[in-house]
């Protein structure tokens, strides 16, 4: 069992849900972003997603993209996020996944990335544009690493493909609430709850939610039919417009952020 499948199992033996915060590594820097990983953790969210900067994600939207950007512009190379994530996963409770496009697992050499992945204490891999039917390959060297897959489910994927996808899928489901890029909204659409029930029919693998959650209503909600929830553009977009004011205020901010979203999932 990879560390996401013990997470969840002993969540879903408490009948608690998963807060999965995202952040970009190297926006602002690499220190930051290891600094506001331990911060969260401490706050008790259960995994968390970091994005592998890229010069063309495809289902990123403008906060993300642009935190890509300015990554990238400071010249952070994947082997100084490796590093990173090597000294600080021992210290966290929380499992790391990594969000990255297949253009960098390819370039790397699947079995070089993985194996790279998990010496720095990667517990999964999100790569949204690799389409499962292409994911073997990828698929078998994740399992000798003992590393989770992890697919997307969109609200347009027909529900033969959804469950190709689920059996293909190792850790958890990435269900995309709304069609479209990341990004924040003031609603989501209800149809996500049917979706997603319809989805657990037919999987019994852990399901959770991103794309567009910001508010602790929408965790409301949400919490009935997730096993996890994943929020990104809204904290990255935090730690970009608090860029210049003191670290620990920044960090105060994003934790102040989190801590209602977490308090939503308790009430």
């Amino acid at each position: 069992m990879s560390a996401i499948d013990t997470l969840f199992r002993e969540l879903r033996g408490t009948g608690r849900k998963a807060m999965m915060p995202f952040v970009t590594a190297g926006d602002p820097d690499l220190e930051f972003t290891a600094a506001v990983l331990r911060r969260l953790d401490g706050q008790g969210c259960h995994l968390f997603e970091v994005g592998i900067p890229y010069s063309d994600p495809v289902a990123d939207g403008p906060v993300i993209q642009a935190s890509y950007t300015r990554a990238l512009e400071k010249k952070v190379k994947l082997a100084d996020i490796f590093q990173m994530l090597t000294r600080l996963t021992p210290a966290l409770a929380a499992p790391v996944v990594s969000m990255v496009s297949y253009a960098i697992v390819y370039r790397q050499g699947l079995a070089e990335y993985v194996g790279r992945a998990k010496a720095a204490g990667v517990a999964g891999v999100i790569v949204p544009d690799l389409p499962v039917e292409e994911s073997g390959p990828l698929a078998e060297t994740c399992r000798r690493e003992d590393l989770s897959l992890i697919h997307l489910v969109t609200p347009t994927t027909p529900r033969d493909r959804a469950r190709l996808i689920a059996e293909r899928t190792t850790g958890f489901i990435y269900y995309v609430s709304v069609t479209g890029i990341t990004g924040e909204r003031t609603e989501l659409p209800h149809e996500v709850l049917d979706k997603v029930a319809q989805l657990r029919e037919d999987t019994e693998l852990p399901i959770c939610i991103g794309f567009g959650i910001s508010r602790p209503e929408h965790v409301r909600m949400l919490m009935p039919v997730a096993d996890g929830l994943i929020v990104g553009s809204a904290v990255v977009r935090r730690i970009a417009e608090a860029a210049g004011q003191p670290r620990e205020q920044v960090l105060d901010k994003v934790s102040r952020y989190v801590a209602d979203l977490l308090a939503a999932m308790q009430a």
